[in-house]
């Protein structure tokens, strides 16, 4: 328990991090392509669906799970109060609001990560939406 009690911390912020640094790289890297697709490069529907689609799973994939991950912090941090209170013997009432509150804060990361995510998601769903959209009608004209 006290491996675990030690690296926790670590395990779940650093799994949160990566998960929001990629999130972020992920998004920008969609908006620039958003920006600068020519309809004129793409023949075919299915080829500019999946350029337009491309990375979106990952985000939904983020966005989905990164309260889970906050949630499973939160357990394990639970769970070591839980623990330490059965050791000491006693029951301290600061140290129990401590270590339930520290547990909380990676509930509070995961919805950091995710919130954004989705709405960044979403919005990129529509810019696909949109984007076919343009396509069927250039085509329909032409």
């Amino acid at each position: 328990m006290e491996y675990i009690k030690a690296y926790m911390d670590f395990t779940i912020f650093g799994i949160l991090g990566l998960m929001s640094v990629l999130s972020v790289a992920y998004a920008i890297e969609r908006f620039i392509f958003y920006t600068r697709y020519k309809l004129d490069d793409y023949k075919d529907i299915n080829e500019f669906e999946n350029d337009l689609t491309k990375n979106l799973t990952t985000l939904s994939i983020i966005g989905s799970n990164a309260p889970y991950v906050g949630l499973l912090g939160t357990v394990v941090g639970v769970m070591v109060t839980f623990y330490d209170m059965g050791i000491g013997g006693g029951i301290d009432t600061n140290a129990i609001l401590v270590g339930l509150s520290l547990a909380l804060k990676a509930t509070a990361a995961g919805l950091l990560v995710a919130i954004p995510t989705l709405v960044i998601y979403t919005a990129c769903l529509r810019k696909v939406d949109v984007g076919i959209a343009k396509f069927k009608a250039e085509k329909n004209a032409s």
